[in-house]
């Protein structure tokens, strides 16, 4: 340990630094999990070792994602109800839009299961 003072970007400045030594491996795989945190080295060895929640950028990313889709898959079904109601029988059995109108409602069911699980773990 030193006790360098290190003003930077961060709000307030550091007094002391703790170093840690690691394979390259070891440091390559610290830096990703960085990364993916949205984290500077510094703040994501900070949160870990002080065992803070460390958040996850693609997490969020994934469920703004899954959120989208699933908007569009019920913009989707609603314009098929609309086609079913208004030409019904027109351009293909309603059998088969109506089974489509089920497997539209089952992704949407997944697709909520799967933002719940990803809230759950953020």
């Amino acid at each position: 340990m030193t006790d360098d003072t290190k003003h930077g970007g961060g709000t307030r400045p550091r007094g002391s630094r703790i170093e840690v030594w690691v394979t390259p491996d070891e440091r390559a795989e610290i830096a990703a999990r960085a990364e993916q945190a949205g984290l500077s080295l510094s703040a994501y060895m900070r949160a870990a070792g002080l065992n803070h929640p460390v958040p996850s950028v693609l997490d969020l990313k994934a469920v703004a994602d899954l959120g989208r889709v699933n908007g569009d898959l019920g913009r989707v079904a609603g314009l098929l109800k609309l086609w079913l109601a208004e030409k019904r029988g027109q351009g293909a059995r309603p059998v088969d839009v109506e089974a489509l109108m089920r497997r539209f409602q089952a992704l949407q069911t997944e697709l909520h299961q799967i933002i719940g699980r990803a809230v759950r773990g953020a």
